[in-house]
């Protein structure tokens, strides 16, 4: 993948999870307000004040996301972005990480 490929695709999965954090804010109780700021760095912070980081990190051509639950880094397959670790898709590993610091279900995807 290179650097244009990478841009496009994390560009648009930027703004797939901003969307999504749109309608989990319209439709759930939780307290989420979110920005996505220069650089595509997306900061979502709860009702308790605790925060998810979502960036793009463009040497590694990764998505990073910072969470309470530790660091996770997103490389795209050709289909969707995945945790290089346990391979769980990107909206789905941050719903489960945006779930357990509202304390009720986000469902992201």
């Amino acid at each position: 993948m290179d650097d244009k490929d990478f841009n496009r695709e994390a560009d648009a999965m930027l703004a797939r999870i901003e969307a999504a954090l749109e309608a989990a804010a319209e439709s759930a109780e939780a307290d989420i307000d979110f920005e996505l700021g220069a650089g595509g760095v997306l900061e979502i912070e709860f009702d308790d004040g605790s925060k998810i980081i979502v960036n793009r990190h463009g040497v590694a051509k990764e998505i990073w996301v910072a969470a309470r639950a530790g660091g996770f880094h997103f490389r795209w397959d050709g289909g969707a972005w995945r945790d290089t670790r346990d391979n769980t898709e990107l909206l789905e590993k941050l719903s489960v990480l945006a779930s357990q610091q509202a304390g009720e279900p986000v469902d992201l995807r």
